[in-house]
């Protein structure tokens, strides 16, 4: 376990490192005016939702809905000496306690080496590595690797449009069939302390199955804590383009959410998703609740507590994979801090008291889930207001950009090439495509700007 003291970092890419404070309040300046509400986590509680380190484009899969892009499988994986420099512009530009999704393609292709180093690298900066994986080759014991050298969250993403096999060759038909994915990726996360999310990608051929899903993440909350709903984007590669935007929109989506727990007799009130922002309110919605005996419970009952814990909570970094010791480190801000008491009292004693029937039939066993609706933009539809005030970026060689622009074009940016120090120190020069598609990549864009 990698248990030594991270030091603060003072300086890095010839640098000097801000604070995570004058982070936050960089991004705070940033925001468009009529955003910077009460309830905004960007900004007054982190300074990014989250950023994306592609370490490299390959996939093991071919989906019929996919953000890469026709070059991406003929890209090299990018040097070591650059993803470092990347994440240190990543901290930076963001500060410490930032997340940072280790992303690709699928990152589980690169060297197991590398994908630790990096891991660890990411960790030892202060910032909180996230796995985004389709969990394939990611096994037990290297999901307990990464856990070891600081690992925070792993995503895995589990959907009809990554068209899986089952172990007799044929396909699963429905995403009610792939649970048993699901239900195998769970058991080799349990117990290794680290944060479970899955995401579901909802396009026209799974949007029916929703209400199913809604509930499996919510029984399996001992595990999963979170529940990513991505909406099907017409970007990047693919068989699908678009969406129905009449029924696979935000809106409708919450509304599934809330009817398909309350079906269940979870409780007759609704997830409120409507109480923390995260950045512009088009782009991402959030609901939590509390889970015990397999009923839901809005976490937010009072819309109105939310400002006040902003800014009593402000700076405090938990670790979502070790839940005692955020309960801890809670408890110790809270006794430093006498004025919550009263308030927080207040606001757990309305919980419990709600949740009675429930704590007793479980023997007070509670659990955290959150549903996060994403909706990604379509290549030939982006708003400004939302690329301005996004709260997902991806790093890219000049700096960050906002994931849904960078999907718009991602070839013009992974074919780019860069100049990196190498570990001898000699500078060198970095080609991503690989030489055998120099000719074809240089024909392509002749051909793209006569198009245009």
């Amino acid at each position: 376990m990698n248990t030594a003291p991270i030091l603060p970092i003072i300086e890095i890419n010839g640098k000097p490192v801000p604070t995570a404070k004058e982070c936050v309040m960089k991004t705070w300046q940033h925001l468009s005016p009529h955003l910077r509400t009460p309830n905004q986590s960007l900004g007054q509680v982190r300074s990014m939702g989250c950023v994306s380190l592609e370490i490299t484009q390959r996939c093991n899969l071919d989906c019929t809905l996919c953000y890469l892009s026709e070059m991406s499988e003929k890209t090299l994986d990018v040097p070591m000496e650059e993803l470092k420099r990347r994440v240190g512009e990543i901290l930076l530009h963001y500060g410490a306690g930032t997340g940072v999704q280790i992303s690709g393609g699928d990152p589980t292709l690169r060297k197991e080496s590398e994908l630790i180093e990096i891991v660890k690298y990411v960790a030892d900066l202060g910032m909180e590595p996230a796995l985004l994986t389709n969990g394939i080759k990611a096994s037990r014991e290297l999901i307990k690797k990464l856990v070891d050298v600081g690992l925070k969250d792993i995503a895995i993403h589990v959907d009809m449009t990554q068209r899986l096999r089952k172990p007799d060759k044929t396909y699963y038909q429905t995403e009610e069939e792939l649970n048993e994915k699901r239900l195998e990726y769970i058991e080799r996360v349990r117990g290794l302390g680290v944060a479970m999310i899955f995401n579901t990608t909802l396009f026209p051929g799974n949007f029916h199955e929703l209400p199913m899903l809604v509930n499996f993440f919510k029984d399996h909350a001992d595990v999963v804590g979170m529940a990513s709903f991505q909406l099907g984007a017409d970007t990047g590669r693919g068989e699908h383009r678009g969406r129905d935007e009449d029924a696979i929109e935000p809106r409708n989506i919450i509304e599934v959410i809330n009817n398909s727990l309350n079906k269940t007799g979870s409780l007759g009130s609704r997830i409120n998703f409507d109480v923390i922002d995260i950045g512009h309110p088009s782009c991402n919605r959030i609901g939590y609740g509390f889970v015990s005996n397999k009923r839901v419970y809005d976490m937010w009952w009072d819309p109105a507590a939310i400002p006040k814990f902003n800014k009593k909570f402000q700076g405090l970094q938990l670790d979502r994979g070790k839940p005692k010791e955020a309960v801890m480190r809670i408890i110790g801000h809270v006794l430093k801090h006498p004025s919550i008491i009263s308030e927080g009292v207040r606001f757990i004693g309305r919980h419990v008291w709600r949740m009675k029937s429930d704590l007793l039939a479980s023997r007070f066993k509670v659990y955290k889930i959150s549903y996060f609706v994403h909706n990604f933009m379509h290549a030939g539809a982006l708003d400004a207001e939302r690329i301005h005030n996004c709260s997902f970026m991806v790093m890219t060689p000049q700096g960050p950009m906002s994931m849904c622009e960078h999907n718009a074009r991602r070839d013009d940016y992974i074919t780019q090439e860069v100049s990196y120090k190498a570990a001898d120190g000699s500078e060198k020069q970095f080609n991503p495509v690989r030489e055998n598609q120099r000719e074809y990549w240089e024909r392509r864009k002749k051909e793209r700007l006569e198009q245009v």
